[in-house]
């Protein structure tokens, strides 16, 4: 069962929220999936883990940041002003809150992340603010200052980064918002290292062989930083950055029921 609303943060910004279960249990073990960097909730495969780990059992909990371009339209970029005002900052923040607000409820036993992308990184800095029991990264990024010096001088001269969606036809363009936030934070809230240092949670790093977008080369630096042995590597061959999914979402296939499957007895296992 899905059941769609809204949910009013702390910072008077509005969330747009999917959660998916099945029957009534009343104490739940929850998974929540963070989405990445131009994705959304309802993105492909997204409404198709929300039921495949519902149908396991699990209370899972979807949404989209307030800032990450979509509006009333759940499956368009409308909202594109805001979308150049997002950070990381911004991200790690609501998703903290959205934990604690899960933590709050005492239907829920354990809580549990898989951040995709950009998701992933997000996923990381908030486990180490808020404890959550078990996290998973697909296809993250190790690193978010991605921009040449070249590109960040531009940036600041034009007051914007032109950044264009492939799949849209869009020009979703970043404001200095997201450059300041990362020069200022990648060495001390934003490090990635240093999160990773502090995690001392079970932490499943997949990656696919083939990924364009994201090397697997850092899933290789995730893991390398992990150093409370807590972490675990699973490599997919032959398959990129969504595992051979698309948007709109046209089925599954044997590399993503793979992973499926391997992040479902993650989970079983460590909650």
């Amino acid at each position: 069962m899905r059941e769609d609303y809204i949910l009013n943060l702390s910072s008077s910004e509005s969330i747009q929220v999917s959660t998916y279960k099945t029957g009534e249990k009343e104490v739940k073990d929850c998974i929540l999936f963070i989405h990445g960097f131009k994705g959304f909730k309802d993105w492909g495969f997204g409404p198709f883990i929300g039921e495949y780990f519902a149908k396991k059992g699990f209370f899972v909990f979807t949404f989209n940041f307030s800032h990450n371009g979509i509006g009333n339209n759940n499956l368009e970029f409308t909202e594109l002003d805001k979308f150049s005002k997002n950070t990381y900052s911004r991200e790690v923040s609501e998703l903290y809150e959205i934990i604690d607000i899960l933590k709050s409820d005492s239907s829920i036993n354990k809580i549990g992340l898989i951040g995709h992308s950009r998701g992933g990184v997000i996923a990381i800095l908030a486990a180490t603010l808020n404890n959550v029991d078990a996290l998973c990264t697909w296809a993250s990024i190790s690193k978010i200052d991605r921009y040449t010096e070249r590109q960040k001088k531009e940036w600041r001269k034009n007051g914007n980064l032109i950044n264009f969606n492939s799949r849209t036809k869009q020009e979703m363009n970043l404001g200095l918002e997201l450059l300041d936030d990362i020069e200022i934070n990648k060495d001390s809230s934003l490090s990635i290292e240093k999160a990773l240092n502090k995690i001392n949670i079970p932490h499943l790093i997949v990656h696919g062989s083939q990924d364009l977008v994201v090397s697997v080369k850092e899933a290789e630096d995730l893991d390398s930083w992990s150093i409370n042995g807590n972490s675990q590597k699973f490599i997919v061959k032959n398959t990129g950055h969504t595992f051979g999914v698309q948007h709109p979402f046209n089925g599954t296939n044997d590399k993503f029921e793979n992973i499926l499957n391997k992040t479902f007895e993650f989970f079983n296992s460590n909650f």
